[in-house]
Order: C-alpha cells, then structure tokens, then sequence
C-alpha cells in the first residue's frame, strides 16, 4: 500500500461527524510529532498509522520500512513517546477549553490563541489567570473593591495615594502581585533566570547522621542546570531521607527582581514604587517558589532521563553478550561455610545432576567428584559464579587435570539469587533449593545470557545507578522496550524457547507465550510456522507481528529458521524458481544468489529496503548477531585484596557504567572503578563513548582502601 493511497484511506475520508473529529485529532498529532522530531511527516503519519492499528516497534522497524521510510527502533520509540506526549498534550488542551468554558469566559480570540500553543508549560502559563483557585490575598482584595487601585498601580499614574490606608495599598498591591506572577512573560522571565542563574545549597536536616553517607554533599554551592545527573539524584535521595535540606534558587534575590522589573517599572512616583514593591512580593511569595519547584522538578526529570539512557545502554550490552551456545556445561555456585553448589546442564539448560563440594577442606574428594560429572555427562565447560570464593574456586578448578580441554568462565551472577527465589524459578525447578536453581541460572547465563536474564527483573540485574530513585513507570517503559528490543533482534527458537523468553517477542506477550509452550508440551515440537495459528488465542495479527522473529531448526520450510516474514515467502520462492533450484538451494548455495536482480521483485507490497533484508538474511540464515564467545582469564595468583598494591596492572571486566565511571570486576569478590577523570588526560566525554559492558580492559590501580573495599584503578589503553 504505497503512501498517498494510505493517507487518503485513513486521514482525508469523509465521514461522521466522530469520524471527521477523529481524522482532525490525528492529523494534529502527526504536526506535533513530525515537528517536535523534525522527521518527514508522511513517514510519520504512516508509522503513527501502523502504531495505531496494535504493530509492535519491533515489526515495524523490520517489516514496514517502506512505509516509515526505513525509521530503525530508536527513531520508532521516540515517535511512540512523542505521541503519548501529544495525546496527552492536546487532551490537556481540550480541558482548559471546558474549564475556561464553564466560567463564561471562552471567547474565539481566546480559542484561536489556545490552538497556537505548542508547548505545555507555555499552555499552562496562559491558563494560571483563568485556573481556579482557593481564595488568595488578591481575591480578597478584589472583594474590597480594590482592583481600580492595582490597575492605577499597574499603569504607574501620577495620582494621590494619601486617601488610600495602608491596607487599602497592601491589598491593591497583592492584587498586582497575583497579576505579574500569572503573567506569562513575567514567568519566562524567572524560568529563564533560574536556569542561568539557580544554584544548588545543602545544609543539615533534622535527620542528618554523624558520618553519613551525604557528607560530601553537605554545604555543596554549585550551578544547578548543568550539575551531573548522578548528584542531583543523591541529592534529591538525601532530602527524602531526612538527612539534608536542599534548595535550587539564585544567590540573590535583588538581581532576580532586577531581571524581573526591567522595562516594566518606566516612571519614577508614588505609584511606581507600589508597583515594584508589588513585583518584589511577587518574586519572592509567588514567583520564586512556584519556578523553584518547577525547576527541580526538571532537573529531576533530567536526570531520570540521562539515568535510565544509561541503565537501558548497559542493560542492552549485558542482553547481547557473547553467548557459549548450546553445549553441556557444569556450573558452580561458589561458597565457603556450606560449599559450592554444583549443577550439570544439557546443551538446551536442562538439569542433569546436581552436588556440593568443598575445595578447601577436601580437595582430594571435591577433584573425583568434578571428574566424575565432566566424565559422565560429556561437560564442555565450567561456569563460575563471580561472587565470594570465586577466584580461588577458579584456581582450584584450573589445576584439575581433565581428560579433554575444558572452557573455564567466570559468570556475572548479579540476580542470580533474585531468580532462585522467583516464581519463574519454581515453575522451572520446583523441586530444588534456592541454591540449585541459583546454579543453574549461573550456568545458563554462560550458555544464553539474553535467554536466561529476561527472567529476572531488570533492575536487579545488577547495572546503572540511582534505579530505585528515578521515575519508575518511565525506568520501566524504557528497560522493557530494552530487552523486547534484544530479544527479537536476535531471534527465538520456537521448540526450545521458555515461556518468559517468548512473551518478549513481538505480538505475542505472557498469555500466548504461556499458550505456545502448552500447545509445545501437548503435541510436541512445531514443524512450521503455521502451526503457530493451532495455538490457543493465536490469531492472524499475532502471526503477523510475531512470525519473523521465531525460528524453526530443521522445520519443513528452510525460511521458517530465517528471519524472512512468512508475507514474503512468495518472493523467495520466485527467486528461487528464476534461477532454477529450489529454496533450499537458493539459502546454501552463494553462486545461486549472485546474478539476483532485486529490482524485478519490486512491487507495491515488497519495497527495495525488504528486498535488500531478505538478500542480507539469504547470505546468512538464522545468523547470531551477538559476537563470539571468547573464554577469559583474569590476574592469576590474586586472589584477595589485599593481594592488590597500587601501581599494579590488572585486566577486568566492566561489569557496570555510570555518568561518573566503570566498575570493573578484577576475578575476585571486589570491583574496581575506574572513575571518568581516569580514562584519559582531560576526558569529557561520556564515560560509555569508550567502555561498554563485558568489555575486558587494563587498568592500572591508584589507591587501595582496604577498610572500605575499594579499589581506584586507571585505564590503560
């Protein structure tokens, strides 16, 4: 469907009156949009169109870039965003119609200038004079009659005030304070000047604790705005708990009201000077605190956004991790008082067989053991977890002589324990200890990290900062458009997928994962795509969305393990039958796809951007985009911190990234950091413009604080 037929067929029909309301709406929506993104606004309305009709960002992004013009996931997501703000925006709009409305004062000028406003906090501005309000200081004096007076003030005419008491001049001067503070450019104004001008002050709270945590944000001065995210959001920490009282406002209060009453006070009488006694009060009892608490509120929003960017970043690189594949691997669980727990896994993750032993108080047994299980279940590598006694457990394992080579990994187990005590886990496995299913996560994650951490709830993954503290429902939106993002970028095979792996995939969500591994269990494994259509609840829209992104190994039809989008099928099999073999043929045989003319097969439902994927895919079917598993081994003979001297080397994995720096995990229980002033002489970049989750790095230690377990490292490049 090309682009002027599907505009036309959505947005430009007649019809009824809801119709005709529903297509101005839209076509509102996509202005708003197509200019806020600065994006084509054809391409936005097409995808705001496939949005609309239930498509995930996922398909469109892949399956529909003809008609978006080829917008990627990113750009996708933003529009989704942006529209949700637009709805939101222009609802906003239609309640302060009705509101002014109800009050008798809705004029067409008054409409007419509403519908120009395209900006919230502008929108909000223009409604303050008409908002309804609790009785004010200038209410009650507009009840006194003393409105004449403040108009007088206002346009500073030269007359008598003798006759006026001092609360006559109080209460006409409240009502010109209420009048600057609901002004629109008066409120610009004072929103522009904090910006440039509020400052950050700290001082003890009532809960404030000797020795507290906030100490080095105690008595801070520093520029609000461009303060790091991270600050603002310990502070903001701070505060709620008691421990510091925190204020964003200028230095001065004179050069604020300067700045406000600049070419508003142009004479010099009795009556100027009630004027800017008026602004003075305005600035500090009405202005000062209202575009205070505006602007915390978006500094806060600042840094809950750079927060999540940050977490969602590191949550992606920690998803796409190399994964080992599908080989038998024994997995440990290491400890010390109650031993190391010890799993054996099928290639596919399934439970073999599970132990304890205890290296350090008997070596000789913990050896025949681990022979024992390598031997028996053809092991083809070890996974340690990286928490305590972990570096020695790999040493002990390392001096094991197997009968084959054996890959040796350490594991990030950060929601390991998390997952153990889950409902998932249970559902899993049942019939084990927490201490079990901790160890099998452990290995799993060798094998699929995105399989295996999609179990766990994202924020106890164990990466960016400040989580528990940011807007929650925005943290959640983001990490979730994250890992759906992973997921059906690198693909699920249907007959072996868990149930919280498919729900991930694009239209298809808990209820149909929960129905495709019950239909899997009943009549076994599915032999093509369109068997999905069998399934329970599993109609024609969630096979639309849903089939590119699973694979069939070994199924009836070779595409069914490609990502080719079964509404294509046909043009494949057309290239096939022009060069003379069969599909099969055409995907294991280069030399068939060489003299491909991909300009033959454009049409109006397959443009040259599908056409281009589906060679792409041809070149390598059912390709892991992850890159390869690479086994590492880290600082060998140490083992403790206090093993650690500074101006040692050392290599590391960056196991987390935050706006200050990376923490590095240095094959024991402690990480260093690797603070952003010590990636490179005078770095002002972003720490994650140079170090990316797993990354293995060389560092250099500065300091060791053994008290406190820290270790500062330099990077090496």
């Amino acid at each position: 469907m090309g682009k002027t037929h599907y505009q036309k067929k959505r947005y430009d029909r007649k019809g009824t009156n809801e119709e005709i309301v529903f297509n101005k709406m839209m076509q509102e929506y996509i202005k708003y949009v197509s200019e806020k993104l600065m994006l084509d606004a054809t391409d936005v309305e097409n995808t705001i169109k496939l949005i609309e009709d239930g498509c995930t960002v996922a398909f469109i992004a892949r399956y529909r870039k003809e008609l978006t013009g080829g917008f990627d996931e990113v750009i996708i997501n933003s529009i989704v965003n942006t529209l949700k703000k637009a709805k939101t925006f222009f609802a906003r709009k239609q309640v302060i119609l009705s509101s002014i409305e109800s009050q008798g004062l809705l004029t067409e000028e008054l409409k007419e200038s509403i519908a120009t406003i395209e900006d919230i906090t502008e929108l909000e501005d223009f409604y303050l004079p008409y908002k309804p309000k609790r009785r004010t200081r200038a209410t009650i004096a507009k009840e006194k009659g003393l409105e004449p007076l403040a108009m007088a003030i206002v346009g500073e005419r030269n007359i008598s005030l003798a006759n006026f008491t001092d609360v006559e001049l109080q209460g006409a001067r409240d009502i010109v304070a209420e009048w600057v503070s609901e002004n629109p450019v008066s409120r610009q104004k004072i929103r522009n000047y904090f910006k440039r001008n509020a400052v950050i002050k700290t001082s003890k709270a009532k809960g404030y604790k000797e020795n507290s945590k906030y100490e080095e944000l105690l008595g801070i001065k520093q520029q609000a705005f461009t303060a790091p995210s991270h600050r603002i959001l310990a502070l903001f920490r701070a505060e709620a708990e008691g421990e510091l009282k925190v204020s964003f406002s200028p230095q001065e209060d004179y050069y604020a009201i300067e700045y406000l009453t600049k070419g508003f006070i142009k004479r010099d009488n009795f009556t100027s000077q009630q004027k800017l006694y008026a602004c003075e009060d305005a600035y500090k009892r009405l202005l000062a605190p209202s575009i205070e608490n505006e602007f915390r509120a978006l500094l806060k929003e600042k840094a809950d956004e750079k927060a999540i960017q940050v977490f969602s970043k590191n949550l992606r690189q920690l998803l796409m991790a190399s994964p080992l594949g599908e080989k038998r691997v024994l997995a440990i669980d290491p400890g010390i008082r109650t031993g190391c727990k010890v799993v054996c896994l099928n290639a596919n993750g399934r439970l073999l067989s599970h132990d304890v032993i205890f290296p350090l108080t008997n070596a000789t047994e913990s050896i025949r053991i681990l022979t024992y299980l390598v031997k028996t279940y053809d092991i083809e590598a070890i996974a340690i977890g990286n928490g305590t006694f972990s570096k020695e457990t790999e040493e002990f394992i390392r001096t094991i002589q197997f009968d084959k080579k054996i890959i040796i990994s350490l594991v990030n187990e950060n929601g390991a324990s998390i997952y153990s005590a889950s409902e998932v886990a249970r559902e899993e496995l049942g019939d084990y200890d927490i201490t079990v299913r901790g160890a099998v996560s452990i290995g799993r994650r060798l094998q699929d990290p995105l399989a295996e951490l999609v179990k766990i709830e994202p924020k106890s993954i164990g990466v960016g900062q400040y989580q528990h503290d940011v807007n929650q429902t925005l943290l959640q939106e983001s990490l979730h458009q994250t890992v759906e993002s992973c997921v059906n970028q690198v693909g699920v095979e249907l007959n072996t997928a868990s149930t919280q792996l498919l729900s991930y995939i694009s239209g298809i969500g808990p209820v149909l994962a929960k129905n495709i591994v019950e239909y899997r269990n009943e009549n076994g494994a599915f032999s093509s795509r369109k068997d999905l259509l069998k399934v329970k609840r599993f109609g024609q829209k969630a096979f639309e969305q849903s089939a590119g992104f699973l694979r069939i190994r070994n199924g009836v039809n070779p595409l069914d393990n490609t990502a080719v989008h079964p509404e294509r099928y046909g043009v494949v099999e057309q290239m096939a039958k022009d060069v003379g073999c069969s599909v099969k043929e055409l995907i294991e045989d280069s030399s068939k796809r060489e003299n491909l003319n991909l300009y033959k097969y454009i049409d109006g439902n397959c443009g040259l951007h599908t056409l281009i994927d589906i060679l792409n895919e041809l070149n390598k079917p059912s390709r892991d985009i992850r890159t390869k598993f690479e086994e590492v081994t880290l600082n060998k003979g140490v083992n403790k911190l206090e093993q650690i001297k500074e101006g040692q080397i050392l290599e590391g994995i960056v196991t987390n990234i935050t706006v200050f720096g990376a923490f590095v995990d240095l094959g024991m229980h402690v990480s260093g950091l690797i603070h952003k002033s010590k990636i490179a002489d005078g770095f002002k970049g972003e720490v994650g413009e140079v170090l990316s989750i797993n990354q293995r790095v060389r560092a250099e230690v500065l300091s060791v604080n053994y008290e406190k377990k820290r270790v500062e490292l330099r990077l090496i490049l």
